[in-house]
């Protein structure tokens, strides 16, 4: 069973909370509410997210200011924020949420369908990241184990490298994709990134082939 992404809202209205959860149901992801900077920091320290949806207008601790928290953690400083504003203050405002760390500056009312699409994105990366890092794991353990050779070692191989193969598919669709679409640059470099750690992994694997000369490598998982 795959697992679903979890996608953080964040806005201080319930009806704007009630909006998002309506445009993004379609995704058939899981929507987690925070209706504050406080409320979602809080959330972050114990689930991992796709994407965060920010609002930026909030009482107390501000969308600018919850970013500036999320990008400073080890852990949570990859996760893409698109930030979602009611008014528009012109380009001082914009570049304001970029230097926060947003890879989008959407402002309300946002077309339903563009907003879906963006985060949609964000998740298909998520979870493209997710199966390399579990095939990561699985070579790790043939690798550790490995010295012997086990009788099934032929055969684990034949399942890491069809696996492998099918993220490889599906990420370079995605690329091309992006490139069709003129997609966000964030997007474009995440997905560059991705496909240079299955270049590695895919490395890794064919060194672990009967013949095959030198210790393989592992690429790092950041």
């Amino acid at each position: 069973m795959v697992q679903k992404a979890k996608i953080l809202l964040v806005d201080d209205r319930p009806e704007n909370l009630l909006a998002l959860e309506a445009i993004l149901s379609a995704l058939d992801q899981t929507l987690v509410r925070a209706s504050s900077g406080e409320e979602a920091l809080k959330a972050l320290l114990t689930d991992d997210f796709a994407v965060i949806l920010l609002d930026v207008q909030m009482p107390g601790m501000d969308g600018f200011e919850t970013a500036a928290h999320i990008k400073r953690r080890e852990r949570t400083r990859d996760i893409p924020i698109i930030f979602l504003t009611a008014i528009n203050h012109g380009p001082h405002h914009t570049f304001r949420g970029y230097a926060a760390g947003a890879v989008d500056y959407i402002s309300k009312p946002f077309d339903p369908w563009v907003l879906r699409a963006k985060v949609s994105v964000f998740v298909e990366l998520y979870m493209k990241n997710c199966q390399l890092r579990e095939q990561a794991a699985l070579l790790r353990l043939q690798l550790e184990g490995g010295a012997g050779q086990p009788k099934e070692s032929p055969g684990l191989l034949a399942e890491l490298s069809a696996r492998l193969a099918a993220v490889e598919e599906q990420a370079e669709a995605l690329s091309k994709q992006l490139d069709d679409d003129s997609a966000d640059a964030a997007a474009v470099a995440t997905a560059a990134h991705l496909e240079r750690k299955l270049t590695g992994l895919r490395r890794a694997l064919d060194a672990l082939e009967p013949g095959a000369g030198g210790a393989p490598t592992l690429p790092a998982q950041n």
